[in-house]
Formats: structure tokens, C-alpha cells, sequence
């Protein structure tokens, strides 16, 4: 087995670098991510990794929360996650993951999505990502951590500041914060929520190339 991991931000791809298997990102988009595994493949990945953040649906997933979900949900199909790859990753955990297609932003419609679908995150790259690997008939499976957690709105500033290479667009992000300035505190909790989420995606990495030397 040959894994690959795509990433949604340049952020999340720097991380996972630190695997020593080839990563792509995505922009942050499903079609981004599609393109980014599709090019992993045609480069010799037998096996692909969706890696990075979660918004959570469960309101017990607090930001930093690590999850292995077992299957990916998307538009009502379940495709399963490989366990062997899983394993690799520490091990399923957390249940189901939605694939999205858009961020869902409000805490309403993140509780009405988790009722619909019975996932306790979502994401927008991991549908990709499966749907890649099963086209190719090889393995996936997902690491990702909790960000912003089932409660909270997400400031419109959230929605809008990310270039086509997932990275942040500082001067999008300036205008929406000019525009709005009372999503100020949002942003700051925001960032302090995606902060833990890297820490403790790091923390995991640094356990699985523990592992890897173990064995």
C-alpha cells in the first residue's frame, strides 16, 4: 500500500507532509480535491488519505477532537473506510463523516444535518476523495480533526477568504472584517479552535510515524 493524502488547505498540507507520503491540496473545494487525488493517483498512490479539519455535527466533538470515521456519507451513500488503512491512522473512531458540498455555517442547520444524516462531522473533501478511490478500486480512509464545534455560527468572513490554492486570501479577508466588524470575536475563536485542531493533528502524525518506526 502506496498512500497519498489530499488536503483541503495549504495549512493542512504542511502537516501532513510530516507522514512522508506525497500530499495535494484541494483549494478547499470537493472539485479541488477530486482534481488533487485523481493526480495522486496518476502518480503511483495505491491508497488515499483525506486529512485535515472538521466542522462538527456531534456537540460532543470539541474542537480538537481527532476522528477516523468508518464510512463517509454522501448525498445518501455510505462508502466504507478501509479498516487496515484506518488502523494506520490510529484506528475508527468517531462514526460517520458527511461529505459536503458547501461549509455549512449555522448551528441549526449543523443539528438538522446530523439528525438527517446520523454523521457526527463533516468536510468537503473526503466525498472526493472516496469517490476517486472507488473509481480507482483502491483503499481510503480519513484523519481529520474537529474545528469549529456544532454550536457555533461561523462568521461570514469564514465563508469567503480562501484563494484556489487553500490558502487564506488576506485581502478578502480584510474587506469582510471592514464590512462586518462585529464578527471580530467570532474570527478570534475561530482561529483559536483551528489552532488546537492543527495541534493535535500533529500530535496524531507524530504517533503514527512512532508507529511506523516501531513496526
Amino acid at each position: 500500500m502506496k498512500p497519498a493524502v489530499v488536503t483541503g488547505l495549504t495549512a493542512e498540507a504542511h502537516i501532513a507532509k510530516l507522514l512522508g507520503w506525497p500530499v495535494a491540496a484541494g483549494g478547499g473545494m470537493p472539485w479541488g480535491a477530486e482534481q488533487a487525488a485523481e493526480r495522486l493517483v496518476a502518480e503511483g498512490a495505491t491508497a488515499l488519505v483525506s486529512f485535515g479539519l472538521a466542522g462538527g455535527l456531534d456537540p460532543d466533538f470539541r474542537p480538537g477532537a481527532i476522528i477516523v470515521p468508518i464510512a463517509v456519507v454522501e448525498a445518501g451513500r455510505i462508502r466504507p473506510t478501509n479498516a487496515a488503512l484506518s488502523d494506520r491512522l490510529g484506528g475508527w473512531f468517531g462514526g460517520m463523516l458527511h461529505a459536503g458540498s458547501e461549509i455549512v455555517a449555522r448551528a441549526d442547520a449543523k443539528a438538522a444535518l446530523a439528525k438527517s444524516t446520523l454523521c457526527g462531522a463533516i468536510d468537503l473533501e473526503s466525498g472526493a476523495v472516496a469517490r476517486v478511490a472507488e473509481r480507482h478500486g483502491i483503499p481510503f480512509a480519513v484523519l481529520r480533526a474537529i474545528c469549529d464545534p456544532a454550536e457555533r455560527n461561523l462568521p461570514p468572513a469564514a465563508l469567503a477568504t480562501l484563494n484556489a490554492n487553500g490558502a487564506i486570501a488576506v485581502g478578502a479577508l480584510a474587506v469582510s472584517i471592514l464590512a462586518r466588524p462585529w464578527q471580530i470575536p467570532g474570527l478570534i475563536a475561530l482561529g483559536r479552535d483551528a489552532a488546537r485542531a492543527r495541534r493535535a493533528l500533529v500530535g496524531r502524525v507524530d504517533q503514527i510515524r512512532l508507529l511506523g518506526s516501531v513496526l
